[in-house]
């Protein structure tokens, strides 16, 4: 969707370049007649020229007026995308956020994990002590028994 904007975009820039091509090359043309008139040449002031001015002058209002109307919609259109991005930036810092609070609780487990997993070894070594000496004392009072009892 993005990428067909920024085309429509492309095609309403060059139209506008082609727009003020047309009206710099009329300013020019006025630019030229004031001065041929500051040169003292001759310009037939009739009602007819006074109407083709003022029909030139409704075009090229027109023209400005259009151009005017477009990048006010184009101004919106890119305040409106840049809205968007801040939006999802925005959500994406967030939950950057709720990750890394997520990814600090288990590296602090894993910093637990030695000193649990020593804990627990020195809890199997002192059981399997606790079997092994309970071994031999079941075999030295089962010994002495039986050495009393068949003599």
């Amino acid at each position: 969707m993005g990428y067909r904007r920024i085309l429509r975009y492309k095609e309403q820039i060059a139209r506008m370049r082609e727009i003020m091509q047309d009206h710099r090359s009329s300013r020019a043309a006025l630019l030229d007649d004031a001065v041929n008139l500051e040169e003292g040449a001759l310009r037939a002031s009739s009602s007819y020229s006074n109407g083709i001015d003022d029909h030139e002058n409704e075009k090229t209002m027109d023209s400005l007026h259009d151009r005017v109307s477009l990048l006010k919609r184009l101004t919106g259109d890119i305040h409106e995308e840049v809205e968007n991005h801040n939006r999802m930036l925005d959500r994406m810092g967030n939950e950057m956020d709720a990750s890394r609070g997520i990814m600090s609780g288990t590296m602090d487990r894993f910093k637990m994990v030695p000193f649990k997993c020593l804990k627990r070894n020195q809890t199997i070594c002192k059981l399997a002590a606790y079997f092994v000496v309970a071994f031999f004392v079941l075999y030295y009072i089962i010994r002495v028994l039986l050495y009393f009892m068949y003599g």
